[in-house]
């Protein structure tokens, strides 16, 4: 938004700013936030930065542990959900040193950086490209309680198929059971909300394709956006969970991005788009190639492919990643690649057509991600799969051009399988994350630590018992 001070304090002074935020990543993916007057923002806080406690962050412990947030004046925007004329910005966070800081190498956005700086390096490319697609549930309601002596939750929504006998207002016109596919009005009403959330992201930059209702009855919707660089779409998926969020609130609803909220309804994924550039020419294209793909292209395919398995630990790093990857609902569970599939982990879209367009998407990830981590291991899979050439059809993952759903019991073991679990992702990665340790782009303390903070995620869901148990096993 700015390039220097003087416009930013001109522009503060204009529209009657009193507060300036600072938004920080934690290893999570979630934002977190520090404000201050708008007459503390001077030159040294861009240059000196912010001190602040990054292991409250989740971030593994440094020898040196003073570390400040440097807010970078081009990402600043005015926070429309703050009840004080706020500009907001984001930055980066630096070790203090000498002679010179230095970024610190585990914090999310650092890490997308050095990602796309070691695919410069290698002079692969010096573009990726992605598009994620967002999908999410909006509820009226929302409940939960966990204790000792039991647990529960419970959503509601007003269009929901369960609430046709609601004697209170009820003038029908529910959404009937993963039924609510591009339905329109009066069944949709989210598409109000929708609308309104376009507004405000095309207002923060965010240039939205389209927006629809999804397959699931009770309050899913999708936002599809057009693609940008990796590090300005991480960016951008932050904003939107925050304007999803904040706007759902706002309007005295709740919004999520829980892979699975819902028992036996679609569950919210993450497709990510993806194509890389050179000089300005697209890489992924070949006329003569499998569904127009170019041989770097499928090498790509080949790399994340390999990796899918491990990818999952930080593309579908929550115990409920794994409700939602189950057959029978659009989520993939086989590892494979084909066109037009969604049953493949990695769909290439026939309708993307032309050099510029030609592109693939990865159908498996969640918008649980933290996404600077998990758009960067997409790209160290795929920069894996073009140094070393992996063919995905040699290999054995297709193209499968036909529904993995309908092969038999038998047929399905010869296919390689997505984790089950979060616990069988964590055992993908520690196995398998050498690829994401080149070129110092992941460092090995921040996959140790990613591991040992999902592992207790996991433990405390697997000790937990769960009220379907009782359904089940009460009376045995």
């Amino acid at each position: 938004m700015f390039e220097n001070l003087k416009q930013a304090k001109e522009f503060c002074a204009e529209n009657e700013i009193m507060m300036v935020d600072f938004m920080m990543v934690d290893i999570d993916g979630r934002w977190r936030h520090l404000t201050m007057p708008v007459e503390r923002l001077t030159d040294d806080i861009l240059t000196d930065g912010v001190g602040f406690d990054g292991s409250n962050y989740g971030f593994a412990p440094i020898e040196k542990s003073d570390m400040v947030f440097v807010p970078d004046l081009s990402s600043a925007y005015v926070d429309v959900f703050e009840e004080i004329p706020t500009l907001a910005m984001i930055g980066d966070v630096y070790v203090i040193d000498l002679p010179n800081n230095y970024r610190f190498d585990q914090y999310p956005r650092n890490v997308a950086m050095r990602a796309q700086e070691y695919m410069k390096d290698l002079g692969i490319a010096d573009e990726m490209r992605i598009g994620p697609e967002f999908e999410f549930h909006v509820f009226d309601r929302v409940s939960y309680d966990v204790e000792p002596s039991g647990a529960y939750y419970s959503v509601d929504c007003e269009q929901a198929e369960w609430n046709t006998g609601d004697e209170d207002d009820n003038l029908g016109y529910k959404m009937p059971h993963k039924g609510g596919y591009h339905m329109a009005l009066p069944m949709d009403r989210l598409s109000g909300f929708r609308s309104r959330l376009t507004l405000l992201m095309e207002k923060q930059g965010i240039a939205v394709k389209y927006h629809h209702h999804e397959v699931g009855g009770p309050g899913q919707l999708e936002i599809e956006v057009e693609m940008g660089g990796m590090l300005e779409m991480s960016d951008k998926t932050m904003m939107t969970k925050y304007l999803v969020k904040n706007l759902a609130f706002e309007e005295d609803k709740s919004a999520t991005f829980m892979p699975k909220p819902i028992y036996a309804e679609a569950g919210n994924g993450m497709h990510v788009h993806m194509h890389l550039f050179k000089d300005g020419k697209p890489l992924f294209y070949d006329e003569n190639g499998y569904s127009q793909l170019s041989d770097m292209a499928l090498h790509f395919i080949g790399g994340l492919l390999t990796h899918a398995r491990a990818l999952c630990a930080f593309t579908n790093p929550s115990t409920n990643s794994y409700k939602r990857l189950v057959p029978g609902y659009e989520a993939p569970v086989t590892i494979g690649y084909a066109t037009s599939n969604r049953s493949s982990v990695v769909r290439i879209p026939a309708y993307a057509k032309g050099p510029n367009k030609k592109r693939f998407e990865l159908r498996s990830p969640d918008g649980t991600c933290n996404p600077y981590y998990a758009f960067s291991a997409i790209l160290m899979a795929g920069l894996d799969g073009i140094q070393k050439k992996i063919d995905p059809s040699k290999e054995g993952f297709g193209p499968y051009d036909f529904n993995l759903y309908d092969l038999s019991a038998e047929e399905q073991k010869k296919i390689k399988q997505l984790p089950r679990s979060l616990d069988e992702a964590l055992d993908a990665l520690e196995a398998d994350s050498e690829f994401l340790l080149a070129g110092d782009v992941f460092p090995q303390r921040l996959i140790d630590i990613w591991i040992e903070k999902r592992r207790k995620d996991a433990a405390k869901y697997n000790q937990l018992p769960q009220p379907i148990e009782f359904e089940m096993y009460y009376d045995l």
